[in-house]
């Protein structure tokens, strides 16, 4: 499914009208029947009381046409207005019209005191006030009536997004309301994906509200979920080369596990041959945890690193295999930083480049453009913003935008690892992982998903899929971890240990991990 800015959504609404005569009043029912069924669904209407907040716009005319609906099916529904009526217009004007004329208590709110008893009391509350149009600070009688929905004990709907959150970053606009269930209209917005946005949702209800497929589909919209790619048959007559041959130049005195974790999630998520360039002193300690992985004792700097001396032989070695990974725990010694330079200059075949890799690079990001064959990064926040220059609130103000140019700049697939990882092509697409849970934010996570990413090119995927399988199958290890382990205490070790389940899991249920989306999103 697409996943749309605010501007690519206000597009699609013009040309709902302009191509195929989808009036904007007609848009404006669909939504507020979308509302209403989820509102039928989760909660049931009659018998039970509501109160519809309105802001002044488009969004205030949606919860208008949910307030009537609600009164059609025998609701008791009281409609309370947040700015003036005067600033309807169009389709929304006409709602207020309609509903004014019905036996349907309807005020504005002068101040937080005249609501509270009703929004306390209410059985169902419609956010209806701001949409996702907000690109400022929620402050005043706004912020008051939020903060006074999420007290509230009745169920909270959400009409588009939750008021107060960005609709193009997910951002909390100085407060926002926390739903129980958001529908929202077209497409997903980014606002709705992106933390902390996904997590005011609640459950998230998508309707196209009549859009034809051509538009919601469109391929101008380079955003998407990461929805499953179906796994490449284990052919019965094939051998350990058949699935893949990577070399991981890794590892440091300091850091053993990232290596490791590396090296042998590769095999653990389906791969065959890993080969694990790692300093000598360090390389019959790994050896000793993950006797699967074939070792190659590297020259060492003072510091214990690798050595610059060992680039011819890499390089080498680099012509039989068929992906090189380097970069997990390698260290900071300039030495073996040029190293990291001077083999992304040279290696011919697919790199991915992750962590004290991605350091390395970042002092001349140039170099990647003048690669042939194809790169991939992996960067956490911080080695983002190393790698780009730019400040870390700035990259994680805008995750998509930054992706989408750093991917088509340096022509590289780029993994922004965290929440919902992000991941950007050189062409602009944008895949939007939902796979995961919070456990997984710990030491190595990300040493195993270099692994699983290198698994899925093994086992013969295109890199652009195996680089989103791969996020996705990491994602669903830390699940399966989580509902054996639980998600507090989970380590890197339990998720590279659940991926041969995750494997099979994934390969017995496609059909249903496909459909279910992991129940995150359902269409209305």
């Amino acid at each position: 499914m697409k996943v749309a800015r605010v501007a690519e959504m206000k597009e699609l609404d013009k040309r709902a009208t302009a191509e195929f005569g989808i009036s904007q009043e007609l848009l404006m029912e669909n939504a507020g029947q979308a509302v209403y069924s989820v509102i039928s669904r989760e909660l049931g209407v009659k018998g039970n009381s509501f109160v519809v907040l309105c802001g002044g716009g488009n969004n205030g005319g949606d919860g208008l046409v949910v307030a009537r609906k609600i009164h059609s099916a025998s609701g008791d529904v009281k409609v309370f207005l947040l700015d003036d009526e005067g600033k309807f217009h169009g389709a929304a004007r006409k709602n207020y019209e309609i509903v004014s004329k019905m036996p349907i208590e309807m005020a504005r709110v002068s101040s937080v005191d005249s609501v509270i008893i009703d929004v306390l009391e209410a059985d169902g509350v419609v956010d209806a006030m701001l949409g996702t149009g907000l690109v400022r600070q929620v402050d005043g009688l706004y912020g008051e009536v939020i903060d006074l929905v999420n007290e509230s004990l009745g169920e909270v709907f959400a009409v588009d997004i939750p008021s107060g959150i960005n609709g193009d970053t997910g951002k909390v606009m100085g407060t926002a309301v926390m739903a129980d269930y958001t529908i929202t209209f077209g497409l997903p917005k980014l606002g709705n994906l992106l933390y902390p946005g996904f997590d005011h949702c609640g459950e998230l209800y998508v309707s196209h509200i009549s859009f034809p497929p051509v538009l919601y589909g469109s391929d101008a919209i380079e955003v998407a979920i990461n929805t499953p790619v179906e796994l490449p048959v284990r052919e019965s007559d094939t051998h350990k080369g058949s699935y893949g041959k990577v070399l991981f130049i890794a590892g440091s005195p300091r850091y053993l596990g990232a290596p490791y974790f590396s090296a042998l999630s590769f095999l653990k998520a389906g791969g065959g041959l890993s080969y694990l360039a790692a300093p000598k002193s360090i390389s019959s300690l790994i050896a000793g945890k993950g006797g699967e992985v074939v070792v190659l004792p590297q020259e060492e700097t003072a510091s214990g690193s690798i050595a610059l001396e060992n680039v011819g032989e890499l390089l080498e070695f680099s012509r039989m295999v068929d992906m090189v990974i380097i970069g997990p725990g390698l260290s900071l010694d300039e030495e073996t930083q040029e190293l990291v330079r001077e083999m992304a200059r040279e290696v011919e075949k697919p790199l991915l480049i992750d962590g004290d890799g991605i350091t390395a690079i970042a002092r001349d990001p140039a170099l990647l453009r003048g690669r042939k064959a194809e790169t991939i990064l992996t960067p956490h926040l911080g080695e983002m913003s190393r790698f780009t220059g730019m400040a870390m609130a700035e990259v994680d103000g805008d995750r998509i935008g930054v992706v989408q140019t750093a991917a088509r700049e340096h022509n590289s697939a780029i993994v922004l690892k965290g929440a919902h990882s992000l991941s950007g092509y050189p062409d602009g697409s944008v895949f939007i992982n939902l796979s995961g849970n919070p456990g997984m934010a710990t030491a190595g996570s990300g040493d195993v998903l270099t692994g699983t990413v290198a698994a899925m090119f093994g086992l013969g995927m295109s890199l652009v899929d195996a680089v989103r399988t791969g996020v996705f199958i990491h994602g669903f290890a830390g699940d399966v971890a989580a509902v054996d382990r639980g998600e507090d205490g989970m380590t890197a070790q339990d998720i590279m240990d659940s991926l041969p389940e995750a494997m099979k899991l994934y390969r017995g249920n496609f059909a249903e991990i496909c459909e279910s989306f992991y129940e995150s999103i359902f269409v209305v």
